[in-house]
């Protein structure tokens, strides 16, 4: 998890979590230098199975989960938001899912009254499709026209993906979540799990924008990612091949 000044969130948000884990689980928190009470608030856990780790300085979302996704010790990691609420049951849900796969995104609903997630576009639900080794570039072309519902705060990864998706490209200032689908999509190690496992809370202060930005930065993001997709497969090619 990365927290900056989300202290009007955390706590349902971790007691969410909490209620979940199993007593050996973890709660990678890196905090980005909030200047609320965001600290305290995740102090007065004083749970075991979290740890705080302090920057000192303001890095941005993108590099506080990379070094949060770094710090993460256990086979199966899953990412979380500061301000939405865990479905009851999502961590076995997404641990299954990551049995055969090596990344795992599943659907979510809006917290309070669970409807589907609109998208900011078209407003249609904003759900997940197949999932087939076949359709890997139907995907690609979703995410490049950012259309693809590939949301962090609904995604598994298991431990040995990091060695290919961290560190994160220099050029990646935003969608840290679709860069992890772009690997695992061209890898075709990417499952979808076709039931809600998150609460998503919308505020004006969402990191993932809840309506159409500006032309410009629109392209921006697009070149972005395709930039991502070129980058992927430059590492899965250097990923070493398993023995038969």
């Amino acid at each position: 998890m990365a927290v900056y000044n989300g202290a009007r969130w955390l706590t349902p948000q971790l007691d969410s979590i909490l209620v979940e884990l199993r007593s050996d689980d973890e709660i990678v928190i890196v905090d980005d230098a909030s200047t609320d009470d965001s600290v305290a608030l995740i102090e007065a856990f004083d749970d075991p199975r979290v740890r705080l780790i302090r920057q000192k300085a303001n890095r941005g979302y993108v590099a506080t989960f990379e070094h949060a996704l770094s710090l993460a010790s256990r086979e199966v990691i899953l990412l979380s938001d500061q301000d939405d609420v865990w479905i009851p049951g999502r961590r076995d849900l997404l641990c299954a899912a990551v049995d055969s796969a090596e990344v795992a995104a599943s659907d979510l609903v809006l917290l309070g009254d669970g409807a589907p997630l609109p998208h900011p576009l078209t407003r249609r639900p904003w759900r997940l499709g197949r999932s087939r080794p076949s359709d890997r570039i139907r995907r690609q072309l979703t995410i490049w026209a950012g259309i693809a519902p590939y949301f962090g705060c609904a995604m598994a990864v298991r431990r040995e993906f990091l060695s290919t998706v961290l560190p994160f490209p220099t050029f990646l200032t935003e969608s840290h979540d679709l860069w992890i689908a772009t690997v695992a999509n061209a890898s075709a190690t990417l499952e979808h799990v076709h039931s809600p496992s998150v609460q998503r809370r919308l505020h004006e202060a969402n990191a993932s924008p809840s309506r159409p930005r500006g032309v410009r930065a629109v392209l921006r993001a697009r070149v972005m990612l395709v930039r991502c997709s070129i980058e992927a497969v430059r590492r899965i090619r250097r990923r070493p091949r398993s023995k038969a």
